[in-house]
């Protein structure tokens, strides 16, 4: 069973950060403890391991990573040999691989190195090590001939020095050559060939590594402008209407500080979205007067405008000869990396060649790996009405790049483009729909205006409320036009819900809508219900919580044992309260017999098995409960907040149960990983049922869905804004 994987190139100049990054990013979804070592380190910054240790929360001690510096090494080669060299190696690597379930051994990186033959040491290491090898061969600026030619002999080379080979990586290629250089890869080899394309986003540098690397002086801009990636760079000369004509997207303007009219033009240009630029970078340690800046910060706020002190000439030299790097200060091209491996990589073929060993603990990041994983195993629509927040365009960034689901972002269209190029984001085919102007408006009127007529809703007066972007999301997902919808960063929890309780309502078997929150703690994963709809249930909608949390645990992974949560256990206790989870407790069983319940209940004999065998000995949920169940609103979202802020665990939902699609609402305090994570539960939820028609105008027209007759909830169920 391979327990350590050994990613490794034949040149510089492949990429491989992209493969160690993906590598990492399957291992995390198998084991809790995965260790970090590599071999050979420059002097300087590891700017890998730090990405490693801030996306994954390694706390691995950086002073264990790394064997040794290359000039120790060549050191040590030239006056002991070979042997000893290796066998410190091993032995550093030893002290890693004691302390972990499974390594990813960092191979060497070529450049500037003083050992004769590279790829023989890190074969021969890899064979000490007792790893499984992935070779990288990087495929820019060659031909498909040569490439197929390296990868041959590369899979030879490390074969013939005896390598456990899991898969070849070919990386880079160009992107007209990918489909035939796979093909001819395909069932070549004895071993699965994977062949990436050339990504400019990856190899360009950002805004901010520009100004640090040129000593650049920052006049305007914030960070999420210095953050945008330099895909071209266009430089300033001609007159203002040919030099607009030369702007692309994402482009680096360079121009003299003297040229107001360019950098005036180019902004301006980026403020209209045509086309959106990443900044602009002023030459000759010239710069604009205030007038021209101020009247520049107004057009283009938050884009960068960077002051330089060399010439054009220079700085173009310095340009073009730099690279952007995959780092903890570029998260978004980590997330394009792990987009372009998921994309062109068959992960789980790879994750069973791995084969590293399972734990039997669930970890916050495994749980949220898995999340991504079964959203993506069958996409869906999800409808995310706040278009214009921020953090919901970076979200839908992440989304996009990981292929997780279709989106639709909701708002004037205008507004969410420029945002967007704000921000840097480049949209690609995220639908966008303005609900105003929208030709659906119409048709939603009259949709509501039927829903809600036994309230004397008019087609006026729904013309009016449709416009509003939760109901517009809303009666898209109730029509088909999407699978399911996201909304709550900026709006309150009852404004986001209502529409669906109007529009949507309930399922059949349903007499409530209710949440959960799935709690990821440090080994284990914990489904809270309801913290945060309905404030005081009675027994018999207490029991429908219940079933639907046993339900939703099931959906997502987690084995359903049921803890009918009160302030007694067993028989010890009397009481209203009592009773009402006494009585929840028995409706359940009578209900669905083949669920495992106990109740009433106390937290610390539900989840603790060393109370649970004073208190309950013979039971088959007490000590090991998966699904606890609050006895109202006040008790659950208390305990949810506190083991959340106390114990450190990671909060995700409030996921919505009971509706006939799935809406979810999202804490205003929401991080983008949360509304990352929401949007991939709402997409699995929506997996059981027929997946929504892809949209074939750009208002993303579907069939309609017939009426549910089953009735809205309660008009006394009442919504908690958390």
């Amino acid at each position: 069973m391979t327990r350590s994987v050994y990613v490794t190139g034949i040149d510089r100049g492949d990429g491989r950060q992209v493969i160690e990054l993906g590598v990492m990013e399957l291992l995390t979804r198998q084991v809790d403890r995965v260790g970090v070592f590599r071999p050979l380190v420059h002097d300087g910054p590891d700017r890998l391991f730090e990405l490693l240790r801030a996306r994954y929360r390694l706390a691995q001690d950086p002073a264990t990573v790394y064997g040794m510096d290359y000039h120790e090494a060549s050191a040590l080669q030239a006056e002991q040999g070979a042997d000893e060299l290796v066998s410190q190696l091993v032995d550093r690597f030893h002290q890693v691989a004691r302390d972990y379930d499974v390594v990813l051994v960092l191979g060497t990186d070529y450049a500037d190195t003083q050992f004769p033959d590279e790829l023989a040491l890190n074969a021969r290491l890899a064979n000490e090590f007792g790893a499984s090898v992935i070779p990288v061969v990087g495929g820019r600026k060659q031909t498909s001939e040569s490439v197929l030619a390296e990868t041959r002999n590369a899979f030879r080379a490390y074969d013939g020095l005896g390598c456990d080979v899991l898969a070849m990586v070919v990386n880079r290629v160009a992107p007209i050559d990918r489909a035939e250089i796979h093909e001819r890869l395909d069932n070549r080899l004895p071993v699965p060939c994977y062949v990436l394309p050339d990504e400019p986003a990856l190899s360009a540098p950002t805004v901010a590594q520009i100004t640090h690397t040129l000593g650049g002086k920052v006049l305007l801009g914030d960070d999420s402008g210095l953050a945008r990636d330099a895909l071209n760079f266009v430089f300033g000369g001609a007159m203002l209407p040919n030099f607009l004509g030369a702007l692309t997207p994402g482009c680096l303007v360079v121009t003299p500080g003297d040229r107001a009219d360019l950098v005036v033009g180019a902004l301006a240009a980026h403020s209209a979205g045509t086309p959106p630029i990443a900044g602009v970078l002023l030459t000759l340690n010239e710069r604009p007067s205030d007038e021209v800046l101020t009247l520049a910060a107004r057009l283009a706020p938050g884009t960068p405008v960077v002051a330089v002190e060399t010439g054009s000439f220079l700085t173009a030299s310095e340009l073009f000869g730099m690279e952007g790097k995959l780092n903890a200060a570029t998260p978004r091209k980590a997330e394009t990396a792990l987009g372009l491996f998921e994309r062109y990589i068959d992960t789980g073929g790879l994750l069973t060649r791995v084969s590293a060993p399972s734990s039997g603990r669930v970890t916050p990041m495994m749980f949220e790996h898995k999340l991504l994983e079964q959203a993506r195993s069958d996409k869906r629509r999800v409808v995310l009405p706040e278009g214009t927040e921020a953090r919901v365009l970076h979200a839908a960034e992440v989304l996009m790049r990981r292929r997780v689901c279709e989106l639709t972002l909701l708002g004037p269209v205008d507004q969410i483009r420029k945002k967007a190029a704000d921000l840097g984001i480049d949209l690609g085919a995220i639908q966008l729909i303005d609900p105003q102007t929208s030709e659906l408006r119409d048709r939603f009127a009259e949709k509501y205006a039927e829903l809600r007529a036994h309230k004397g809703v008019s087609v006026e007066l729904a013309y009016d409320v449709v416009s509003d972007v939760n109901y517009f999301g809303t009666l898209m997902v109730q029509e088909g036009l999407a699978d399911g919808m996201v909304s709550g960063s900026v709006h309150s929890t009852a404004a986001t819900i209502r529409p669906a309780f109007e529009i949507i309502k309930t399922k059949p078997d349903a007499s409530i809508v209710s949440s959960v929150f799935f709690m990821c703690l440090a080994d284990k994963v914990l489904v809270y219900g309801d913290c945060a709809v309905n404030p005081d249930p009675n027994a018999e909608q207490l029991a429908d919580i219940a079933i639907q949390s046993a339900a939703t645990a099931e959906q997502f992974g987690v084995e359903p044992r049921i803890a009918m949560l009160s302030y007694s256990t067993g028989t010890s206790g009397t009481g209203a309260d009592v009773d009402k989870v006494r009585a929840a407790t028995e409706l359940v069983r009578s209900r669905r017999d083949d669920l495992k319940i106990e109740g009433p209940i106390q937290y610390d004999a539900a989840v603790e098995p060393s109370v649970a065998a004073t208190k309950l000995p013979e039971s088959e949920v007490a000590g090991q409960a998966s699904v606890l169940i609050f006895p109202d609103l006040n008790t659950g979202n208390n305990t949810y907040k506190a083991v959340q802020r106390s114990a450190g665990a990671i909060a995700v939902g409030p996921v919505l149960q009971g509706l006939r699609k799935p809406v979810n609402d999202l804490s205003r305090g929401a991080l983008v990983g949360d509304i990352v994570n929401t949007v991939a539960i709402t997409a699995i939820q929506a997996q059981a049922r027929p997946s929504t028609p892809v949209p074939t105008t750009p208002e993303g027209k579907g069939g309609s869905s017939a009426q549910d007759p089953n009735p809205s909830p309660s008009a006394t169920q009442k919504v908690s804004d958390l």
